[in-house]
């Protein structure tokens, strides 16, 4: 393992995210600090506890789950698109560096950065709720694969974009409806039974469900299925990208 190649590639990533500081870390955490104020504080003081907990704390663990699945895809998607936009990708696929450095450079940094935002707004989110998490480390767990596993889909779409709306395509149309969806705001137990069976093909509520019930022990799928999907998926983009890299689809003329 050339790890010279990956440190570099990284640290590339790294202080790419620190020059745009107020875009990757800033914007979020004041949106996310919205939905707290507005949905928790405001109109969360006047909604009843929903699996044991006051509304406001319900929606923590999803409102950090939304911001990581979205900045995921979007930090890794830009990350692998502007090198393929400026040409400069060639040089690194005739360097010696394998396909797995490659990927654990790009998808190592935007997973870190994800990561830290899910702190930050963990923090801030203390400012406003009256939380607990019961299960830190689990919670960490799937902080740390969410993160992983998206970025990994965030460098499959910055392969497959030609251009810059179809980079913003996925996480608008896609991630953020499927976040909405997957019980951010609600647990789909208060859903009708027609709907609670459509709303387990979506993908996201596993991964709010597990992360919620490292928070409180409440969710709305078994945290061992939440668990085992989270993984189905991160196997299913190491597939895609394997594939990627054995045929050189949209990487090479």
């Amino acid at each position: 393992m050339n790890w010279y190649a990956v440190w570099a590639i990284y640290k590339f990533e790294i202080a790419r995210a620190l020059r745009t500081f107020t875009q990757s870390i800033i914007s979020p955490v004041i949106s996310t600090s919205l939905y707290f104020v507005v949905f928790g504080a405001a109109i969360g003081s006047r909604i009843d506890e929903v699996d044991g907990v006051s509304y406001g704390a319900f929606i923590v663990p999803g409102l950090i789950m939304l911001q990581l699945l979205t900045q995921s895809i979007s930090n890794a998607s830009f990350g692998i698109y502007f090198p393929r936009f400026a040409g400069t990708i060639y040089e690194v696929l005739s360097a010696p560096i394998s396909a797995i450095e490659v990927v654990l450079g790009y998808v190592g940094a935007a997973a870190t950065k994800s990561i830290f935002l899910g702190l930050i707004i963990l923090a801030t989110a203390m400012v406003f709720m009256d939380f607990e998490i019961r299960h830190p480390f689990l919670m960490l767990l799937f902080l740390v694969l969410t993160a992983a596993t998206f970025a990994l889909y965030g460098f499959i779409i910055g392969i497959w974009a030609d251009g810059f709306e179809k980079l913003q395509i996925v996480p608008l149309l896609v991630v953020t409806p499927l976040a909405f969806l997957g019980g951010t705001f609600y647990s789909i137990d208060m859903l009708p039974p027609f709907w609670q069976d459509v709303s387990l093909i979506n993908p996201v509520v596993y991964l709010v469900s597990g992360f919620r019930w490292a928070f409180y022990e409440s969710s709305d799928v078994t945290v061992a299925i939440s668990l085992g999907m989270t993984l189905v998926f991160m196997a299913i983009a190491l597939a895609i990208i394997s594939w990627i890299f054995k045929t050189g689809w949209r990487m090479k003329p």
